[in-house]
């Protein structure tokens, strides 16, 4: 049982002092004054002797929760099983898994032989045995080795030849996300003398005789890909595309049936397709279809086996794009006689998402934009899985030799579907709707997960949710809709799961492999019969210690935003604490269309075991109620990113759940800018706020096109070189701008009084949010009286520390922070 303590006596010695130098930063007739601009230059020895003084402060403060942070490390290593291995996977004429021993930061690749054609189960490996003891067993790359002598190492892709000889693998020792790619012969164990240095990313061709590569500008946008000739000297290599618009990233991989090389290259709103046939390595690369401003598409190539005529096959394209649908629509073409060009929007609409609430949506439905982005969405088109789904995104298909499977977003969750190939063959050749069945993880034995009343749910149809195929047994686990009811916190108690099918590079898999997790039950992959439903687990995140999931309880309410936008926000905690006035941690991010979707964190345990309510706001400009949930948190509608969360934050707070004296906020990266635009909001809402690589310097940041990723930003925040309505509009809730600042004299800032207790972490290589950013918001805080501690790696990048260790030392080191502000620094 926790017991609550104030916080921790502290070192006396204050902040380092910075020097305020000013410097002006004039556009469209407004000038800010910056005082730490100097900090811009990182290898300066001010800078650096500055950062050492930020961590030994940092250190000082925190030293009185060393015993704190061991106990949390120690909880954390024993609830995980270290030597461990992943569920082999076939590939070609190889079974790959991963190992991790007891003792060691990193994983260990493996491989052992399949035991002929027909082998399409996994073999047994005692986790236990020895790395590479067991018949037939390699290590194709042991990351432990690979990182000696070097604080950082980051695996940056791994690429193998169809035959299973070769393997392309890029390293990066610094944390820039420059990788240096190397050639190793795995029958010798020799590396090729070429080494591709400082590029993005690279893939093998299927024979391992060439390699396409990405190279990276000054600016660290992948720009151009380059072809080599396994072989010979890199300086021969040849340019075959280059990228010229600066808000567009380039990457390069094989198409999954092998037969092409695919260039992408896209902006945040913009996408095009270049493809090359691999029977034809040094040829040119042609557009599938040119790019079109604002239209995001991809492509894929596959067939219906022995469905045409006289059992002849059916080739096929799969285009998914948003050219008529702003949630995107999913096509299938015949491919049969069909010659370039190709158009969007041809062959056959096997799912298309929700237009309403999109800024396009009128182009596909008259009125669909002024409509709620959660009403019940029918199209015709659709599987009945999907009818009367809110908020309804699609986001891909798969199509493998036996089954084809369905991605999409519905009621702010992620959910996956399957169908066997020879029906969906029957449903295209009929021309009606594919007969998707969704997929819903089987609940716990004696678990409240378990939906008694799942018959009375597929009784009422698809407008009570997007389960309405549940089984009527109660053994699947349901979540409902009812974002649209009228009470305080509307929700429903319900596994919050993320699931979605994964492990599946070969095409010809009899058998469906997918993943599940929610915030309390740990990861499971299973197997599933697409043609018997048949669904066997195959592996179970195991947490030692005596854990239950059935402890813990999860439920999505939904709040309603001050816009009258109804938020869903995620809460977890344990069962047997009363979530009343309880301590709150609450983490968001909120950009990029990028979604907070639930998933299992054994160092979470820590917090909900001493009484901490964890709360999720799912907030407008991540994915997850689709298209329209992002366009209402970026560019000009950015603040409502930031006043979901506060809102969220309020109502948890004002519905006696959740105590304002201690609630901690976390957020990384872009969610690092919210945790400082919600901080001057509504300080007084929270006690502490943790600020993981901020992006807490946005305007001065996306005003200078020279910094890394300036351009390709325009896109998600608005373009304030050239606008004038989005540079005042980003001058206003820009936390570094809009913080505390001392007076003339020194002397701190009134509103500091009221600011909650701030930890900021950092890393000196980071080339997304550079580290000069965080370092000025440090510097102008603690200048203005608010209490700041930072906390900089030297050798890390955007992601932080790497080796699983260390990764839990970190962790560690920031819950034990965070539960001292909320008084729980005793256990």
């Amino acid at each position: 049982m926790a017991v609550m303590t104030q916080e921790p006596a502290i070192a006396p010695a204050a902040p380092p002092a910075a020097r305020r130098t000013p410097f002006a930063r004039t556009f469209h007739g407004d000038t800010f004054t910056d005082h730490y601009d100097w900090m811009r230059d990182k290898e300066s020895p001010e800078v650096r002797d500055y950062v050492a003084a930020q961590n030994a402060y940092c250190e000082g403060r925190m030293a009185g929760l060393q015993g704190l942070r061991d106990t949390l490390f120690d909880e954390l290593k024993s609830r995980i099983r270290e030597t461990d291995m992943s569920v082999p996977t076939r590939m070609n004429d190889y079974w790959y898994f991963a190992r991790t021993v007891e003792g060691s930061q990193y994983g260990i690749q493996c491989r052992m032989p399949v035991r002929g054609e027909d082998d399409w189960d996994p073999p047994q490996v005692d986790p236990a045995s020895t790395p590479g003891s067991l018949p037939g067993e390699e290590i194709i790359f042991d990351a432990n080795r690979e990182s000696a002598g070097h604080d950082f190492f980051r695996l940056g892709g791994m690429d193998l030849s169809r035959d299973g000889r070769w393997m392309l693998y890029g390293t990066d020792v610094t944390g820039d996300e420059r990788y240096d790619f190397r050639i190793r012969d795995l029958v010798t164990g020799d590396e090729l003398d070429e080494t591709l240095a400082g590029i993005g990313g690279a893939s093998l061709s299927p024979d391992g005789k060439w390699v396409f590569y990405v190279i990276i500008d000054d600016a660290w946008r992948p720009y151009a890909v380059r072809r080599h000739r396994v072989g010979t000297p890199v300086t021969d290599d040849v340019e075959v595309y280059r990228e010229d618009d600066e808000r567009f990233w380039v990457g390069v991989g094989m198409s999954f049936d092998e037969r092409s090389v695919v260039i992408g290259t896209g902006s945040k709103t913009t996408t095009e397709v270049w493809m090359l046939p691999l029977d034809d390595p040094e040829g040119e690369f042609s557009v599938f279809i040119p790019r079109e401003e604002g239209v995001e598409y991809d492509v894929s190539f596959g067939c219906f086996e022995g469905a045409g005529e006289d059992g002849a096959d059916i080739p096929i394209a799969v285009v998914y794009h948003n050219a008529h649908n702003p949630n995107f629509e999913i096509d299938v073409i015949d491919m049969r006689g069909h010659e370039p060009p190709y158009r969007l929007g041809e062959g056959v609409v096997v799912a298309a998402g929700s237009p309403y609430g999109c800024e396009r949506g009128d182009a596909c439905e008259p009125g669909a934009s002024a409509r709620p982005i959660g009403a019940a969405y029918r199209n015709p088109a659709n599987p009945a899985i999907l009818q009367g789904a809110h908020g309804l995104a699609v986001e891909g298909i798969a199509i493998h030799r036996h089954f084809v499977s369905l991605s999409y977003r519905a009621g702010g969750l992620v959910h996956s579907a399957l169908m066997t190939k020879d029906q969906a063959a029957a449903d295209f050749l009929a021309g009606r709707p594919w007969s998707f069945r969704e997929l819903n993880p089987p609940a716990l034995d004696g678990d409240w997960d378990a939906y008694a009343q799942a018959a009375a749910l597929a009784a009422d149809g698809p407008e009570a949710g997007t389960d309405a195929d549940a089984s009527a047994d109660g053994n699947d686990m349901v979540t409902t809709w009812d974002g649209a009811a009228d009470d305080l916190l509307p929700g429903e108690t319900r596994r919050l799961y993320t699931i979605g099918a994964g492990g599946n590079p070969s095409y010809d898999a009899p058998r469906m492999r997918y993943s599940f997790s929610s915030y309390t039950r740990p990861g499971e992959l299973h197997e599933i019969d697409p043609a018997t439903g048949e669904d066997r687990l195959l592996k179970r995140g195991v947490v030692l210690g005596g854990f239950d999931p059935r402890d813990y309880m999860e439920r999505r309410v939904w709040i309603t935003a001050r816009d009258g936008e109804q938020i869903p926000v995620s809460l977890v905690w344990r069962r047997d604490f009363p979530v009343s006035e309880s301590a709150m941690f609450i983490t968001g991010y909120g950009a990029y269309e990028i979604s907070s979707d639930p998933g299992f964190s054994v160092a979470r345990l820590s917090l909900l075991d001493r009484g901490v309510l964890y709360a999720v706001p799912h907030i407008r400009g991540g994915g997850e109620m689709g298209r329209a949930w992002y366009e209402q948190g970026r560019r000009l509608n950015k603040r409502h990113t930031f006043e979901d969360f506060v809102d969220a934050t309020v109502a948890l707070q004002e519905a006696g759940l959740a105590d304002p004296r201690r609630t901690v906020a976390n957020g990384g990266s872009a969610g690092g800018l919210l945790m400082g635009a919600v901080m001057n909001m509504a300080p007084e809402r929270y006690a502490g706020i943790e600020a993981d690589v901020p992006f807490v310097d946005a305007l001065t940041s996306i005003l200078d096109p020279s910094l890394p990723l300036t351009v390709t930003e325009w896109d998600e925040w608005g373009d304030p070189l050239h606008d004038e309505d989005v540079y005042r509009y980003m001058k206003s809730y820009t936390p570094y701008e809009n913080a505390p600042e001392p007076g003339e004299d020194g002397s701190p800032d009134p509103r500091a009084a009221a600011f909650p207790k701030v930890f900021v972490t950092t890393s000196m290589n980071d080339t997304r949010v550079l580290v000069v950013e965080p370092l000025k918001w440090t510097a102008r805080l603690q200048a203005a009286g608010v209490d700041v501690v930072t906390r900089i790696e030297v050798e890390a990048g955007h992601g932080g520390t790497t080796g699983r260790y260390k990764q839990w030392r970190e962790v560690s080191y920031e819950n034990a922070w965070c539960l001292a502000m909320m008084g729980l620094s005793t256990s």
